[in-house]
């Protein structure tokens, strides 16, 4: 493991899992129907970096019948979002190393890419590309120029940047469509200001 996959496999997990098991449903309900506007039918979806699975949560409400597969890098993590939901395929390892059979109508990252380093990033944004038979939607921290900032007091474990651009500019796809959840609004479901984007495999 590098550097970043050892800390959020390892040194964080525990720790992040406590901070991070309250959620407003109602608002992450409205959040992901505001993300999946403008997208088709959705049948399956994969989650790239789950944690506890809020995601998951909401998107068995906004998306009832797709089925839920899940790649998360922590133990801990993993072992509480299987045991809570009801998962088709689940991975625990980084995206890199996830070998998961198939390929998804909806692939997607929340708060994911921040955390990995630039030197790592478009190898990783391969991978998820590869997962996706039609949309891919990424949800980070936005800034137009790479920027590392610290993080719970450490270095080198959050990166904001352009993700959007450097997607599109790297790979087959179009822009379906990308918005902004303001956190002061959508901060009880767990959004924290993060920007959005719907991209679509040509």
């Amino acid at each position: 493991m590098n550097e970043q996959q050892n800390f959020w496999a390892n040194d964080y997990a525990k720790d992040y899992i406590k901070k991070n098991s309250k959620f407003d449903r109602l608002l992450g309900i409205e959040a992901w129907q505001k993300m999946l506007a403008k997208t088709d039918v959705i049948e399956t979806a994969l989650e790239c970096g789950c944690n506890i699975g809020r995601n998951v949560g909401f998107l068995n409400e906004v998306l009832p019948a797709a089925t839920k597969s899940i790649i998360e890098i922590s133990k801990p993590a993993f072992e509480f979002v299987t045991q809570q939901y009801e998962l088709d395929q689940s991975f625990n390892g980084s995206i890199l190393e996830a070998n998961l059979e198939k390929k998804f109508d909806l692939v997607f990252t929340m708060g994911v890419l921040i955390h990995i380093h630039s030197d790592d990033l478009l190898v990783n944004m391969k991978k998820i590309y590869n997962y996706s038979n039609k949309y891919i939607l990424m949800g980070e921290y936005f800034n137009r120029t790479p920027h590392m900032i610290e993080y719970q007091g450490q270095e080198d474990k959050l990166f904001k940047r352009d993700f959007g651009k450097l997607f599109i500019e790297n790979f087959p796809v179009t822009l379906v469509d990308y918005g902004f959840l303001w956190g002061h609004i959508y901060d009880p479901a767990g959004f924290d200001d993060v920007t959005w984007w719907l991209f679509k495999v040509k």
